[in-house]
């Protein structure tokens, strides 16, 4: 199976502004695109591993390739389901393998999470995000397209029937955290396991923020 990664490596996360600074930013992201890259090669699935990035970054992986590509997000993976499992799968070393499309930012990922989405049935597998958004899928058929705009899971599974493609969804806490706002942060300090959560840890201690109630990180 073929494994694309995209990941923003011009100017990441800037959401995550209010508390991270555009250097810190950068440092967060690429822990956490290093944390997925090792939950897919801890899978038992057999793996391609290409990292989809904006701009050149080093993955910290010598078993994942990066492809600089700047257009869209959608743009890019719609190449990738061509060229993997579409009509460019027949040319060259193309092998017509199904595509998986992991999102960067998944810091909570875990390989057995990885195995659950992989080995789903279904001709397209969807993993929603909160938001209803799309985390993860897999793609199994030449005729079905990605949208990452809006409500992209709705959206997905629209363009699943539409093309008369079965459907698989995997419901999955660590699968469905994506990191975007400064609250999704106390999800990767309380149940991370890698080099993002290290890297929080580091920086921030958990406290309760009086004025929502609610646990926040406060810096050290």
């Amino acid at each position: 199976m073929r494994v694309v990664v995209p990941f923003d490596a011009t100017e990441p996360k800037t959401r995550l502004a209010p508390v991270l600074d555009a250097t810190e930013r950068r440092a967060f992201a690429e822990r956490m695109l290093r944390d997925v890259l090792d939950a897919v090669a801890a899978t038992d699935a057999d793996t391609d591993v290409d990292v989809l990035a904006t701009a050149a970054v080093d993955p910290g992986d010598p078993g994942a390739t990066v492809r600089v590509d700047d257009r869209p997000l959608s743009a890019v993976v719609n190449d990738a389901i061509d060229e993997t499992v579409g009509r460019d799968a027949a040319d060259g070393d193309a092998t017509g393998d199904a595509l998986a499309v992991v999102m960067a930012d998944l810091a909570l990922a875990t390989p057995a999470a990885l195995a659950r989405l992989v080995d789903a049935d279904g001709d397209v597998v969807l993993a929603p995000g909160r938001g209803v958004g799309t985390n993860a899928l897999v793609v199994r058929t030449p005729a079905f397209e990605v949208d990452f705009h809006g409500t992209s899971y709705l959206d997905h599974r629209r363009a699943a029937d539409d093309v008369g493609a079965t459907l698989g969804t995997v419901d999955s806490f660590r699968l469905s955290t994506d990191v975007d706002e400064p609250a999704d942060l106390v999800e990767v300090f309380v149940h991370g396991e890698g080099r993002a959560r290290d890297w929080l840890a580091d920086r921030f201690e958990l406290a309760i923020d009086d004025a929502a109630g609610r646990v926040a990180l406060s810096r050290r």
